[in-house]
């Protein structure tokens, strides 16, 4: 962004909703940061009152480090300098999100913005939807778990946020719409929602997967974790107006007809709904289902009375319904059938998701991000037909987060696997062993004895290890939970990790060197 293009002090104050302001208002804004030690001579600084610590404690390093204008929630210090601005606002978060977009020139006013939304399957829906829009000649960019892209150009997301915080929601929406970018896919989360790292972004289109159980050391309860992800259809009006994209962007709500999130959201779409489903009555429906460990094909019957096959190399039921979610965007967005069609059968999977590592050994190991009693059910169902002998998972639960799920996925993994290896997430600053004997409760409620269906492992190096030296031919081991993921939180470090370079590892360190990659 040149000088000429740097909104002024004034141009941000204007897109606050305070009449709170102190100080000068001439001369542009640099950059706008909610991090004291990010501030640049010129720049917003925003102070946030968070869980662990508040933003307004670091105003004097901001002004320090060179600062123009101060946002916070209360009045300004008394011994603020003249020289500098102040504003007061009711709600700092919601506001960065606001001064965000301002400062980037409102981006996502430039393009047509495609919310995912959903407890499991948002990743994949999302690069599906990418896949399809590309595949239909659009200029498409997408931010996900795993990565942003921006026409030719890949960046991994590294940040271990699906939804960034707003500065750089906005930052990377802004390079989109310098790139000629008409379609931005957004994997848009329950806590980017309520944090309102997203706020200030114009979405056309929302779309969830399902709706279960996450995250609830964020929202405080499953109602509010609902209520969290009914905010992105909310956000979908109708009235707001046209972006100028080529093609024409109907705003639209895609629900899913076969999961209980659809009586729940279909109350806050203001746009109109449009549904998928596979066992209820939907306006894009899934019929003659055939699942196979290569693939699935299915018909698939369109709102105008249409229908097309579809042969994918995605596996399982639930991907099935991420293909429905995918397919009804590219109906509301006007891409032809056989256009779907071919993008479904030529979408390249997303890394991390159900991928399996080759080295030449003589049983199957998978990894997948599952990381909730949901996602892990369902990988583990997708892969029992495929084990001639045992299905051994790999898997824990994070520290410092959602403490209900742990006994659920021991419970999960107890029922449907032959042997569980109990082992490290991200355990942060909570004690290991302590996360693992809250997931082993659960799969000693099933009968599941230690020692005999599970073991505890702290360090995930050493699960991956014992999974793998007890694995035989016909095996199918699965390691859950990390997926694409390039780190782990131990402690307060953040240590690079990837299942897949370890289990690739570990399997030279067996003798498997065949084909590693």
């Amino acid at each position: 962004m040149t000088v000429e293009q740097q909104p002024t002090i004034a141009n941000l104050i204007a897109a606050l909703p305070t009449n709170t302001v102190s100080g000068p208002l001439e001369g542009v804004v640099t950059a706008v940061t909610y991090t004291s030690q990010e501030v640049i001579p010129g720049a917003a600084f925003v102070a946030i009152p968070g869980r662990k610590a508040d933003g307004h404690a670091y105003i004097q390093d901001a002004l320090a480090r060179g600062a123009a204008l101060i946002v916070g929630e209360r009045p300004a210090p008394g011994n603020f300098p003249a020289d500098r601005a102040y504003a007061q606002v009711k709600d700092a978060r919601r506001e960065l999100g606001t001064l965000s977009s301002a400062f980037c020139g409102y981006p996502s006013r430039e393009m047509d913005v495609i919310g995912v939304t959903g407890t499991d399957g948002k990743t994949t829906t999302a690069n599906i939807i990418h896949w399809l829009l590309l595949t239909a000649g659009r200029r498409a960019g997408l931010m996900s778990t795993v990565e942003v892209k921006i026409g030719a150009e890949t960046f991994p997301n590294n940040s271990r946020f699906t939804t960034l915080e707003a500065p750089e929601v906005q930052g990377q929406l802004r390079r989109m719409a310098n790139a000629g970018i008409e379609c931005a896919v957004v994997e848009t989360t329950s806590s980017g929602l309520a944090l309102h790292r997203v706020w200030g972004v114009t979405y056309d289109l929302a779309v969830i997967t399902n709706i279960t159980s996450e995250h609830l050391e964020v929202h405080g309860s499953l109602e509010a974790y609902w209520r969290a992800k009914a905010m992105l259809f909310e956000a979908v009006d109708p009235a707001a107006p046209v972006k100028p994209v080529a093609f024409g962007a109907p705003r639209g709500c895609v629900l899913n007809a076969d999961d209980p999130s659809y009586v729940f959201l279909k109350d806050y779409c203001r746009a109109p709904i449009i549904t998928y489903g596979i066992e209820s009555e939907a306006d894009v429906r899934a019929e003659a289902l055939q699942l196979r460990p290569d693939g699935s094909s299915f018909r698939v019957r369109l709102p105008d009375g249409r229908a097309i096959a579809v042969e994918t190399p995605l596996v399982a039921r639930y991907n099935v319904s991420n293909c429905l979610a995918a397919l009804a965007v590219g109906y509301r967005r006007g891409v032809a059938p056989e256009v779907m069609a071919e993008a479904l059968a030529t979408f390249p999977g997303v890394p991390g998701r159900m991928e399996r590592i080759e080295a030449g050994q003589p049983y199957m190991v998978v990894v997948d991000y599952a990381h909730t009693a949901d996602s892990l059910e369902k990988a583990l169902s997708v892969l029992r037909p495929l084990a001639a002998g045992r299905l051994i998972v790999v898997f824990g639960s994070a520290g410092e987060r959602d403490r209900v799920k742990r006994p659920e996925m021991g419970r999960v993994a107890a029922r449907l696997a032959d042997f569980s290896v109990i082992t490290d997430e991200d355990p942060r600053e909570e004690d290991a062993m302590t996360i693992l004997r809250e997931i082993a409760v659960g799969a000693e409620a099933t009968g599941a004895r230690e020692g005999e269906r599970f073991v505890c492992v702290v360090d995930r190096r050493s699960g991956v290890l014992a999974a793998l030296e007890m694995a035989r031919e016909g095996d199918v081991v699965l390691l859950a939970g990390k997926g694409h993921e390039q780190s782990i939180f131990i402690g307060k470090e953040k240590l690079p990790w990837d299942d897949r370079h370890v289990a690739r590892e570990t399997l030279a360190a067996l003798g498997y060197t065949d084909t590693v990659r």
